[in-house]
């Protein structure tokens, strides 16, 4: 059993524990014979072969510190050493710089909270370090970004740990594999062995909604496999479609590199969500009015449909709308055609015709001529129709309900559409 103070190679004098799983304890320790006595201090992974580590972990074990003696990168701590130990049972250590700090996770559970700006500088270092990964021959997929594998330095940089899942050439068709990664930050193709550079971009934006929310991505609601979590934070609409294209389900409509990903994140993204696409769509349209009747121009969608103010006075309401054609009610004969013409085509000539302000400036005006004409021109004409329908009752012996239900019914549907508009 190793404790503080013991000296493991002859060379390394253990301080305290770091992790907290006994099978892979994580050792601060002292390394003695450190030629810069600046920063002897070391971090020194262990490895106990038995029990429930296996082979398989060894061999992880060791490709991890394989591959830490090819890499050069300063927010990847420094390969120093790797070792085995035979005391009573099998140790195996890796050692590597120590970078004072607190990991993702340790900041989360001390329920640190990320504002945006905060989030995107962390979400840009790691898409430099992967950058570097990603880009080397053959490239280096870290398969286990989270906020335990993440370290902020007291030098506020950020740093990329434990290399342990690594996958440094692409699995053969056909081949054997070990799952690795964690639940809620691993996409769905990791799962079947297929992991890519845009795996660990996934990763990366389930992570960053963890930091910005609070909550790890499996406690989120999902949708098609997607995490929604825009309920939960308070960021900008840019940043909200940057992350969802880091997560993604799809491969082909992720982010291909992290090259890619930290550019857009600089710059602003280049795909929109629908939401925002119908929104851009919308102020489009907004300023289209007075474009003239004979314009093809399209009207906005939300001000389409009948009009009652140009349905019940279509003489009195082409004034202030300027559509003349409603002078044509006064032609006997043919003012009840015109006012059913004026009601289907009332708002699209009435935007085309005038300049408004605004769509809203719009509705509001033809919602006080559907007031207007129904007051002018809807109760005379429901009062004549209860009569008739009186009358109608009275030799027909219909209920006096249905009566008096079906004209009310139409005032009704005359108000709820006046007010939707």
């Amino acid at each position: 059993m190793l404790e503080s103070s013991q000296i493991i190679q002859n060379r390394y004098q253990l301080e305290k524990i770091l992790g907290d799983n006994p099978a892979r304890p994580t050792w601060l320790a002292k390394d003695l014979q450190s030629h810069d006595r600046s920063y002897p201090e070391v971090v020194i992974k262990l490895l106990s072969l038995g029990g429930q580590i296996q082979w398989e972990h060894l061999k992880l074990f060791e490709r991890e510190a394989q591959i830490l003696q090819n890499l050069n990168h300063p927010q990847i701590p420094k390969y120093r050493d790797y070792f085995s130990v035979d005391d009573r049972s099998l140790w195996f250590g890796l050692v590597q710089d120590y970078i004072p700090g607190a990991s993702l996770k340790q900041l989360l559970n001390e329920k640190k909270r990320f504002a945006e700006s905060r989030v995107k500088r962390i979400a840009t270092q790691i898409l430099q370090i992967l950058i570097y990964l990603h880009e080397l021959n053959p490239a280096i997929v870290h398969r286990d970004i989270k906020p335990s594998n993440i370290l902020l330095g007291k030098d506020d940089n950020i740093y990329l740990l434990d290399f342990g899942s690594v996958q440094d050439k692409p699995i053969n068709q056909g081949g054997t594999f070990t799952v690795v990664g964690t639940y809620g930050y691993t996409p769905m193709e990791q799962f079947g062995g297929k992991a890519l550079p845009a795996s660990d971009l996934y990763a990366l934006g389930a992570t960053l909604i963890h930091l910005l929310t609070g909550l790890a991505p499996s406690e989120l609601p999902q949708k098609n496999l997607r995490i929604q979590f825009r309920k939960y934070v308070s960021i900008s609409e840019d940043f909200a479609i940057w992350i969802d294209r880091l997560i993604e389900p799809a491969l082909e409509k992720r982010f291909s590199s992290a090259r890619q990903a930290v550019q857009e994140l600089i710059e602003g993204p280049k795909v929109k969500t629908d939401r925002t696409k119908q929104a851009t769509e919308k102020s489009l349209v907004k300023n289209n009015s007075g474009c003239g009747l004979s314009s093809s121009q399209p009207v906005p969608a939300e001000i389409q449909g009948w009009n009652w103010g140009a349905f019940f006075l279509p003489l009195f309401w082409s004034f202030p709308n300027q559509v003349w054609i409603g002078l044509l009610s006064l032609v006997p004969g043919v003012g009840f055609v015109v006012a059913l013409i004026m009601g289907s085509k009332g708002n699209e000539w009435a935007w085309k015709s005038r300049n408004w302000r605004s769509i809203e400036q719009f509705k509001q005006h033809q919602r006080g001529w559907a007031i207007a004409g129904l007051l002018v021109m809807g109760l005379p004409l429901t009062g004549i129709s209860f009569g008739v329908m009186a009358l109608l009752g009275a030799l027909t012996s219909t209920s006096a309900g249905f009566v008096v239900v079906l004209p009310l019914a139409g005032i009704a549907y005359i108000l709820y559409q006046s007010k939707s508009k």
